[in-house]
Formats: C-alpha cells, structure tokens, sequence
C-alpha cells in the first residue's frame, strides 16, 4: 500500500486533504513524460508560449474565491488576507510573461564581417520545482511560469502542508491547452524528492525552503553538474533612522513582522531603532499589535491565524521564554488573546525588548509573530548589527533621506534593499539572497539567466 500525505489544517486539526504519494514507477514516467515533451515545446515559438501561460493565469484567476478559501484551511492564512495570494501570483506571473520577450532575445554582440553571431537562451530540459507551503502561489511562481515560458519541461512537487495547490496548477495549464507532460506535479516523500532531483533527466531545479533543505538537494545533485536555485531562510532586519515617518515606520513594520503570522523568509524578524524614536516608535508598535484579533481564520474579524502547526508555534515559544530567561521583556501579555493557548498552533504575537544579539531572537530564524526591538545611537551601528547575521535574503530602511538609504544599502550583506516599505516581491527586481539566504536569482528578466543556459551560434557566411 503506498503511503499517504495528509494535510492537517491547523484552523481546526482535522485531515483536509489526502493524497497518495507516488512510487518510483510514477516518478520514472513523469520523467519520460516530460523528457517528450520538451522537444516540442522548446520548439514552440515563444508567442505561442506566452499564450499558452497566459490563459492558464486566466483560469488561476477565474477560481480565485475557491483557491483563497483552500488556502486558509490549509495553512490557517485569515480569509480576509489569503485572496491577496492570488493578486500576487498574477502580477508575477503576468509580469514574468511579458519579460520574456526581452530576456529571451538573443544577444548580439553586434556586426563583424562575413560572420553572424549571436547567444541563444536554450532551455535546461527537465525543471523540478521544490515549493513551501507559507506562500504556496506566490513562490511556486517565481519559477514555474518563467521556466516553461523559456521552454522548458516542469515537474513541481509542492509541499505536504498545500498540495491542492500543485493541483490547481496542473489544472490551469491542462484547460489552457498546454501540452500533456510539459507541467506535472507529483506528492512525494523526502526520500523520493531527492532521487527525483538526482535523476540523469533533471537539468534544473528550483528549491525554496529551509537552509537544511537546501543542503539535501546539493547533496542530491553531488553526482552531476546541474545548477539549482535556492531561496533558503531569512532574518531580515529594518532600521529606522531618526528622520522616518514614525507613523508610517510603525504601521509597516508591525504588518511586516505579523503578516502570515510572521512566517515569511523575507517578513522582519528584528528591528533597530534610532534612540530618538525609539520610545515612541516602541509604543506605537504595542499599541497597533494590541488590535491584532488572532483566532479562527475563516472568520472575516480574524487578522491573525493559527501558525502552520502546533510545533512551529512552540518553537517560537521557546525562543521567546528563553530570552526572557536571558533578561528580554516579553511587552505583550498572551492574555489580551484568548484564542492563545499552549499545545496549539494559535500563538500570541509577541514584542520584546532589552534584546540583544546573544539572543537566539535575534540571531536564529523565528518564523513567527514574535519581533525583537532594539535602540542604536547612529548608522554605523546600525549596518554592523544588521550585517550580523548569517542569514541576507532583505534588509529595510526607514528616512526621508533617498541618499542615506542607498549609501547604507551599499554596506548592506544583502539581496535587497527596501526603502520605507519591506515583505514584499516586485517582479521587475530580482530576487536573490546572499549566505544562508540562498544562491542563485528568480524574477526580472535576470531570473530568465537561471532556467535557460547561453548557446553561441558562430557563422562564417563568406567563406572567400
């Protein structure tokens, strides 16, 4: 009997999706499958291409209601908040689309004569596409549309936690009239994942997910030369300098750090504060998080959900008391959310302060609503705290000052600079991390160099 994925709602615990896992035999198939059906979708033109990808976003769209309410059962995002998951996948999806035109060209490195020369952008060939359920649409994106839009074959193997999202997928494509074997998605195990990722007939892959992953698909690749894209964990700080917009600094932040109940790779997990704004930018955040309504997602009131199971949640717990233990104070009393409660998934979101980088808050990857702030006396220290991390996937600056954020932005170990904004993706930016944040690049016409590889055609036309 093969086994079974189950995806436990964290909403209410029960099972709300059963699937099977495939076996070996499924994963060889898929394989040849999608090995078929490159030849003729490489071959394809890429307006053809775009057309395909673009009634398959249509019908993403068109069950938009259905798919936010799917999302909320299964990884407990508040309904109010998940139709914005579909929003996101469009603007990425339709913007990546349209980018490769301009990203596919071929590259000309102008005239020379009796020759013609160009670098054509051939496809990898097989793609797997490992996705995390904490954003299921807007992360599988990033990778599945700009990958078959340049010609190639995807497998996408999504996670436990929201596999109807594989599901809805390959349903788009297959109404859009995609050919049969050019996307497919499989519910795999560890185990199965890696051979699958390991196998001769995978020329690419894109992971996003833990930094511990990100090492199981290296290591599953150790055998062949192929190039994997990894978007691994975060600690992304933000720095209000003592020119900000307190107000603004305030609300953002707050969102940034609770949003999706702070499991976000690139939602802010520490804070540093001028000492001039430090007081008033720390009541101000107590007071915004105090209007945070956490309880059952499917409620329209509800802006903060469960976390994705009870043993996320405990983790974050245990980071909080320990740097209580350490001489933090915890701001937020749990009591002020009945719907906290030890041994489940619905957490209290949490405020600390006196925190400092001793402490695992600061330092270790929380995934969680809970922030530590911090008081700095200049930009310096600012840099050398936020740049004390292993992790650099986004770093964010607040000030009215253009010139003070790009000047701090250069010193930054990081892949993307904000500005008086933070947790979110613009499709025309690439997306990339540095340390333990990750390798390689997705979105903008840049990501297009990491799913196809450079061929040069060298023509000598006069041979006299």
């Amino acid at each position: 009997m093969r086994p079974i994925l189950q995806c436990i709602s964290p909403v209410d615990g029960r099972v709300y999706v059963e699937r099977p896992l495939a076996d070996r035999q499924a994963i060889d198939m898929a394989l040849d499958r999608a090995a078929g059906a490159l030849r003729g979708w490489k071959t394809a033109t890429l307006v053809e291409r775009q057309a395909v990808l673009s009634r398959a976003v249509d019908g993403v769209v068109a069950h938009g209601a259905a798919i936010a309410e799917e999302l909320t059962w299964m990884m407990g995002r508040p309904i109010a908040q998940t139709p914005g998951e579909v929003r996101g996948f469009e603007e990425r999806a339709r913007y990546m689309i349209g980018a490769a035109t301009q990203a596919l060209a071929p590259l000309d490195p102008g005239p020379k004569e009796g020759y013609r020369r160009y670098v054509h952008h051939e496809p990898l060939g097989v793609v797997v596409v490992v996705a995390p359920w904490n954003y299921p649409y807007l992360t599988a994106v990033n990778a599945v549309i700009p990958a078959l839009a340049a010609g190639n074959a995807v497998i996408l193997k999504h996670s436990h936690q929201t596999p109807l999202c594989a599901e809805r997928l390959s349903g788009a494509f297959r109404a859009a009239g995609l050919p049969d074997g050019v996307f497919q998605h499989l519910h795999l195990g560890h185990e199965d994942t890696a051979l699958l990722i390991g196998d001769g007939r995978v020329g690419g892959v894109c992971f996003t997910g833990s930094v511990e992953g990100g090492h199981a698909v290296q290591q599953a690749l150790a055998g062949k030369f192929v190039a994997a894209g990894l978007e691994l964990g975060g600690k992304d700080p933000a720095y209000v300098r003592a020119d900000a917009d307190l107000a603004h600094a305030v609300e953002t932040l707050v969102d940034g750090a609770m949003f999706n109940s702070g499991q976000s790779c690139c939602g802010i997990e520490r804070i540093y504060v001028h000492e001039r704004l430090y007081d008033d930018f720390v009541a101000g955040a107590l007071e915004l998080t105090r209007s945070y309504v956490l309880g059952d997602p499917t409620r329209p009131e509800t802006t903060l959900g469960p976390m994705v199971r009870s043993s996320a949640a405990a983790f974050v717990r245990g980071q909080v008391a320990e740097a209580v233990r350490q001489g933090a104070a915890a701001l937020l009393d749990p009591a002020h959310f009945p719907a906290d409660a030890a041994g489940t998934p619905y957490l209290a979101p949490q405020i600390l302060v006196n925190v400092d980088h001793s402490m695992r808050i600061m330092t270790e990857e929380t995934f969680g609503p809970a922030v530590g702030i911090m008081k700095v006396t200049s930009d310096e220290q600012a840099i050398r705290l936020m740049n004390d991390s292993a992790y650099g996937l986004t770093a964010a600056i607040w000030t009215a000052d253009v010139g003070a954020a790009e000047r701090i932005g250069h010193h930054l170990e990081t892949g993307t600079v904000f500005m008086n904004r933070c947790d979110y993706l613009d499709p025309a930016l690439a997306w990339t991390g540095v340390k333990n944040s990750g390798r390689g690049c997705s979105l903008s016409v840049l990501g297009y160099q990491y799913l196809t590889r450079p061929k040069s055609f060298h023509l000598r036309t006069r041979t006299r």
